[in-house]
């Protein structure tokens, strides 16, 4: 690995030891290897971003830091020492904290109780609440993590509950600090919160690993950038010597399209409308409160928000497969409320959903089989009740050559197949017959830039033929370039509604923090 000059963040000089060095690392599962002979350093007071796409063992590289994982070969160096972290409890003591993606908090606790867990000052037997309370307090000044430390963890916003777990990391004296996904739950606001704190951790010579796949968010808070493709680093590069084609360039290993062209909307009737909608959650709580929607030909209507707000359980009542507890639908005037999700498909309705392993796919089944999972039993794969092999074969094929999936090879099992590679076989399933509305719930979650390219062109090109498109995402990106018209969820309602040419990141995060910007000018 060539030895750059450290950025902007970094305080150490090129001949100086790393704080961290992890060098040769190898880990196989199986036939997969997952790392393979990867190097990797960190120094002293920097942000360093590991970026590569959803499989290219960006988190098992950094389980065996944190040591959840070992290593097949490889050492690694802490301060150019040799290090032995067999678990969390090694790394924890090495000074390696860990933020995951999914926060491990107990929500009945105070962020105190939640900061000390495990670790706890005591007077006597019982836990010394006032110092638990004092070492929170002092460490959210030094830090600039401004949180409570009374609060109940479970009446926070995930903007705070994110600082509680940095917080448990410093408190156990972290000097080293890994994000997984720091951003993806996060509102724009918090994500520039976030990134002012990370600043704050340089200066005072923390050195932080950030993983995510937000290429503009890398670019502006990481000194280094280290690409991993298939196992392998690619590339460590500058990141004030980089842009986001280059890095994606890197990821894949050929030139992306970052922005697909798309013309002007031409809406035309309304196709999907949805009036006082009223969804159960899985607790029988409501998770969709009242809420209008109409998405007409010609139009992607965006739903934006945080996760958890309601989006899945909408999603999932418009196709059929969650039952509407009030209000109605209907698609193309026809109500369709009292309509399973199989008669739904028949009236032209198609889901993309957001699991694409539990929800979109059999995973044990074959290509082929998925691709006729709706109308295995319909002319011509069917005949008289048996299934005509050579019929699906070939619809197959044609499905896997138009959208490129690989490997093209209908006989493979679904779960053999990469991630951006299960997404594009589902978008092909379900874009066949032109749907009149398509529900798209995270169509492009967990994939590479190369897949995402590729989903959005063909999601344009139903809206430019007459489909009605209800997408919901977690990225505005995303949503800036395929929305046509914009809502926010909170709390199982919409927020508020803008058109896609209008919208900015201040006002959407606004309302995704279950605020109304117009009132707290």
């Amino acid at each position: 690995m060539t030895d750059h000059e450290t950025g902007a963040g970094a305080t150490t000089t090129g001949g100086a030891a790393p704080v961290l060095s992890m060098e040769g690392i190898t880990k196989a599962f199986g036939d997969n290897v997952a790392n393979d002979h990867i190097d990797l350093d960190l120094r002293r007071g920097e942000v360093h971003g590991l970026l590569g796409e959803n499989g290219a063992g960006k988190s098992t590289l950094m389980k065996i830091l944190y040591g959840l994982y070992r290593a097949d070969s490889g050492r690694i160096l802490l301060d150019g020492e040799p290090a032995n972290i067999h678990n969390p409890n090694d790394a924890v003591s090495a000074g390696i904290g860990m933020v995951h993606q999914h926060f491990m908090l107990v929500p009945t606790l105070t962020v105190a109780e939640n900061v000390v867990l495990g670790a706890e000052p005591s007077r006597g037997v019982l836990l010394d609440h006032d110092q638990a309370q004092r070492a929170v307090t002092e460490l959210s000044d030094r830090y600039g993590l401004k949180v409570d430390p009374k609060a109940r963890v479970g009446d926070l916003s995930v903007g705070l509950q994110q600082r509680v777990e940095v917080l448990k990391a410093l408190y156990r004296d972290a000097r080293i600090l890994v994000l997984d996904e720091p951003t993806a739950v996060l509102t724009p606001q918090e994500t520039e919160d976030l990134f002012e704190v990370l600043r704050g951790f340089v200066d005072q010579g923390l050195s932080i690993i950030l993983i995510t796949h937000k290429l503009g968010e890398l670019l502006g808070v990481s000194d280094r950038i280290t690409v991993i493709r298939d196992g392998k680093v690619v590339d460590t590069v500058q990141a004030a010597d980089t842009d986001e084609r280059q890095l994606a360039t890197l990821m894949v290993g050929r030139e992306v399209v970052l922005q697909v062209e798309r013309s002007p909307a031409e809406p035309g009737d309304i196709r999907l409308d949805a009036r006082g909608l009223e969804v159960l959650g899985v607790t029988g709580a409501p998770a969709v409160r009242g809420i209008d929607l109409q998405v007409r030909s010609g139009e992607i209507l965006a739903v934006a928000g945080v996760d958890g707000n309601g989006q899945v359980e909408l999603a999932e009542a418009l196709a059929g497969i969650r039952p509407v507890a009030a209000g109605t639908v209907h698609v193309d005037g026809r109500d369709v409320t009292g309509l399973s999700a199989g008669a739904r498909s028949d009236h032209g309705v198609a889901y993309i959903p957001e699991d694409r392993g539990g929800k979109g796919l059999v995973s044990e089944f074959t290509l082929a089989e998925n691709f006729v999972l709706k109308r295995y039993d319909q002319a011509p794969y069917a005949t008289r009740g048996w299934l005509r092999g050579s019929e699906i074969s070939r619809y197959a094929l044609e499905r896997i050559k138009a959208f490129d999936v690989r490997p093209a090879n209908e006989q493979a099992t679904a779960a053999s197949l990469s991630g951006g590679n299960q997404q594009k076989a589902i978008v092909a399933r379900e874009l066949d017959g032109d749907p009149a509305v398509l529900i798209a719930n995270q169509p492009t979650r967990g994939v590479d830039v190369g897949a995402i390219e590729f989903i959005h062109r063909q999601l344009l090109a139903q809206r430019d033929r007459g489909a009605a498109i209800l997408m919901i995402s977690l990225e505005l990106d995303e949503i800036h370039q395929l929305a046509d018209r914009i809502v926010v969820m909170f709390g199982g309602r919409i927020m508020g509604e803008v058109a896609a040419e209008g919208a900015t990141d201040e006002q959407l995060g606004l309302w995704m923090a279950g605020r109304d910007g117009e009132n707290e000018q």
